[in-house]
Parts: C-alpha cells; sequence; structure tokens
C-alpha cells in the first residue's frame, strides 16, 4: 500500500513530491489548479520534465491529482457545463503528462434536480472529457450523500460509469469519510468486506483505484462531510486500521486529506502504525 497526503504543488509538481518526500509520503494528491478559480494550469516542458527527475529519485511511487471542486459534471447551466469539461480535460492531460495513477473527481450534483437526468448530464460530460484526453484514468470519488450529490451508493457509481460508456479507464476513488457518512459500517473488518463485496458486484474488482482515509467528525449515516484526524472521529483509531489492512486495498495508494502540512509526517507515521496493528489483528 502506497501511503501519502494531500500536499501542495506552489512552485511546480517537482515541488509536490520534495514536499511529499519530507513528509514521509509514498503517494501524492495535487490540485492541478487552483482550486477557487477556473482557469486550468498547463504545465511546461521543463516543469514535466523537473518533475520526473525529481519523482524517479524520490520515495514517491503514486501522483494523485484531484479535480477541483468548482466541478460539476451534472450541471444544468451551459456555463457552468463547459467550464467543467475544459477543466477536467486539463486534469487528465496533466495527468497524462506526469504519469498519474488518476485523476479524482467527484461525480457532480443534481442540486435539486431529479437524480436519474443528472447521472446522464454527468456521463456525458465524463464521457466527452475521456474522449479528448488520453491514457490517465478518472477516478470517481463516493460522496457523503449531503444534497444532491451523486456517488452517494454503488448503484449510483454503477450508473455514473455505464452514463460515461463503461470506458476502461473509470475508476472509483473510495474515501473512509464519505463510506461512514452515506450510512456505511466500515469500522470492523465484517463490516468493511461486507460493502466491499456489494461494491464489487455492482462495478467490479477492477474499478478501484485509489482511496482516501480521512476519520468522519459527523456520525453514521449523517451525510455530513467533515473530515477528522486519524482516530480522533466516529471511524476511530481501530476502524481506521481496519480500512488500511483490508486486502483488497494492498496496491492502491491511499491519501489523507485532513493533515495540515506540519502535522503531515506525524500523522503518516500514524498512518502507518495503524496498519501494521490492523494486519495483526487479520492475521
Amino acid at each position: 500500500m502506497l501511503i501519502g497526503a494531500h500536499v501542495s504543488p506552489a512552485g511546480g509538481p517537482a515541488k509536490a513530491v520534495e514536499r511529499g518526500t519530507e513528509a514521509g509520503c509514498t503517494a501524492i494528491q495535487i490540485f492541478n489548479q487552483n482550486p477557487r478559480a477556473w482557469k486550468p494550469s498547463v504545465y511546461s516542458d521543463e516543469q514535466i520534465a523537473a518533475y520526473h527527475e525529481t519523482l524517479d529519485a524520490s520515495p514517491v511511487d503514486a501522483l494523485l491529482i484531484h479535480a477541483v471542486y468548482l466541478l460539476n459534471c451534472a450541471s444544468e447551466d451551459p456555463e457552468i457545463r463547459a467550464k467543467t469539461l475544459t477543466s477536467l480535460i486539463a486534469s487528465l492531460r496533466a495527468g497524462a503528462a506526469l504519469g498519474a495513477a488518476g485523476v479524482v473527481l467527484h461525480p457532480g450534483s443534481a442540486k435539486t434536480g431529479e437524480v436519474g437526468p443528472a447521472i446522464e448530464r454527468a456521463g456525458a460530460v465524463i464521457r466527452e472529457a475521456l474522449a479528448e484526453s488520453e491514457d490517465c484514468p478518472l477516478h470517481l470519488e463516493n460522496t457523503a450523500g449531503a444534497g444532491g450529490t451523486l456517488g452517494r451508493s454503488f448503484e449510483e457509481l454503477a450508473g455514473l460509469f455505464d452514463a460515461a460508456g463503461g470506458d476502461p479507464r473509470l475508476g472509483m476513488c473510495l474515501d473512509s469519510c464519505h463510506l461512514y457518512a452515506s450510512g456505511f459500517d466500515i469500522r470492523t473488518s465484517d463490516g468493511l468486506t461486507k460493502v466491499l463485496d456489494d461494491c464489487v458486484a455492482l462495478v467490479g474488482v477492477e474499478r478501484l483505484g485509489s482511496l482516501h482515509l480521512n476519520d468522519s467528525q459527523g456520525k453514521l449515516g449523517s451525510n455530513v462531510d467533515r473530515h477528522a484526524l486519524l482516530g480522533e472521529g466516529e471511524i476511530g483509531e481501530d476502524g481506521c486500521a481496519v480500512f488500511l489492512s483490508e486486502p483488497r486495498f494492498r496496491d492502491l495508494p491511499v491519501i489523507m486529506e485532513t493533515p495540515k502540512s506540519e502535522e503531515q509526517p506525524d500523522q503518516i507515521k500514524r498512518c502507518l502504525e495503524l496498519r501494521e496493528r490492523g494486519l495483526a489483528a487479520r492475521a
């Protein structure tokens, strides 16, 4: 398992690798553009070359790019749809240039409208973005279920994959906090096994692409998307250990999104300790 955190790409993607290395990461996640602005970033040939050179000399083995939260693939607003598509294509192209393990995307929101048509609209945007890019996988992230967000259930994720044409580049990023907030009790090995069995039955084991490990401030089924430090939320240390030691997650990158930069080394260390605790409990 490759363990890491979301890091800043300020100064270019090579700097993100350096920050991840300093924190003890073997995987990192970045935004490829300002998360509060629509304008996509395009990395220069020099930045891409510097990134690969720095990556090759580092312990970091996987990069995830998180598409910014402004995107809504299900929007009925033509301007938002166009901006979303442009940004998503840029993220996928950046991922291809950097050799990313995937671009992580919140699929979108139906707002106050019907979910079925929203899934079809989101699928159409995703399908178009994949057609305008090459190589880089796209991981749809499960959501906590607040409002009209899409991807709160495996049925919705399966519907999104179908609406997007079932492209083999499509995968999932499973977020522990979002699973718990959506009502999936993943705190025990039996509970997580059942959840994953249901997931695999609906979307296929080949769709498991990446993970977010975040404890949850909200209670089970609360639909509250509020992350907590490992062991300091409702999932708890034992639940985080179960998640980290799940056999089907063994080869995936797992990213923590909670820690501030100064907290990251301690959180990475704690993550490794919890994984060992979980593996020992399963032995």
